[in-house]
């Protein structure tokens, strides 16, 4: 169980990625004349060059410049999350999650409640949501998608410097779901100049163009894995194709930063989400830091589903430590 990257940036040891990514240049003065295929294409080759440890150019526009000019394009044609709804968020039309253009969020506060490593964490809740889970416990944030302050992100910016000063060991852009507000984050990272590591507290339902976008800019992923199939999935968080896009982006996440993957049992899905997920888990993201999660209490809309409107029991809890056990899963 290891977090040696964000350790490392702690410690001073090494510059938080977007530091870096400011550091490397692409040897533009403008995108305006580059089509979204083009910048994809030399995002690709700077990033060739940042996971090598080189200089990219010695002069233009940097590459934390580049990844934001090509999520203010992706708006126009939405695709940010695994829905591909395609909604144009720029001239107004809202899409699956319901998020504006201009990003909002409900607080911001030092959390002390995250993974001992984390806290105290600079936590940013965004307003809205990529997933509809009829037992969210954040649902009066992920349902009010325009709702809380505007998100400036000069304000965000200030706001990151302020709570590292008074102990901050990093920034965590949760919601909701950070993925519809990634253009706000990435603005917000533009404007600031602090050695804090950037933590992305993700639901993992986005899409293979975000995975690409987020390399570099995130330096832990504190990533939800929730069902171990896709009924379940549909079923409580009315999301498509679940399984195969969440997997892909925790073997993502796993190659570019470091990962904490939490997961929240269910009462009675031990068996369809709890023991696939374990048993994907320890072929694929060997060593992960795995937080199994008891804390399930049924709230917003549960109550409609019988089979999830209680607590886990006594039992459910020993059959998941013990399924850790099995996949040799080291469990926090």
């Amino acid at each position: 169980m290891t977090l040696h990257r964000y350790f490392q940036i702690l410690e001073r040891k090494e510059k938080p990625g977007y530091l870096r990514l400011k550091e490397l240049k692409t040897g533009c003065s403008s995108f305006d004349s580059f089509s979204l295929k083009e910048l994809l294409n030399l995002h690709r080759e700077g990033m060739k060059m940042f996971r090598a440890g080189k200089d990219f150019k010695k002069k233009g526009l940097n590459l934390l410049e580049l990844k934001t000019e090509i999520t203010k394009r992706i708006l126009s044609k939405c695709t940010l999350c695994a829905h591909h709804c395609g909604a144009n968020r720029s001239s107004g039309e809202f899409g699956f999650c319901g998020v504006p253009v201009d990003s909002h969020f409900s607080s911001e506060f030092l959390h002390l409640g995250e993974e001992p490593e984390l806290v105290p964490s600079h936590t940013i809740f965004f307003n809205g949501c990529t997933m509809k889970c009829v037992y969210c416990q954040n649902w009066d944030i992920a349902t009010a998608p325009q709702g809380g302050w505007l998100a400036n992100p000069e304000k965000l910016a200030y706001l990151i410097k302020a709570r590292e000063k008074e102990g901050a060991r990093n920034v965590n852009f949760v919601g909701g779901e950070p993925t519809p507000h990634l253009k706000t984050v990435l603005e917000t990272l533009l404007m600031l100049n602090t050695e804090i590591p950037v933590v992305w507290n993700s639901n993992q339902y986005y899409s293979l163009l975000t995975a690409e976008i987020l390399e570099g800019a995130v330096d832990l992923y504190l990533a939800d894995f929730r069902y171990g199939n896709d009924e379940c999935a549909l079923k409580y968080s009315k999301v498509k194709d679940y399984f195969s896009v969440v997997s892909r982006n925790f073997l993502l996440a796993f190659e570019q930063a470091d990962v904490i993957l939490r997961h929240l049992v269910l009462p009675g899905h031990i068996s369809c989400c709890t023991e696939p997920i374990m048993n994907w888990v320890s072929k694929n993201l060997p060593g992960v830091y795995f937080n199994l999660m008891f804390q399930y209490y049924p709230v917003y809309q549960a109550s409609f589903y019988p089979e999830i409107n209680r607590r886990l029991t006594e039992k459910e809890r020993a059959e998941a430590l013990l399924l850790a056990r099995k996949y040799q899963i080291m469990v926090s």
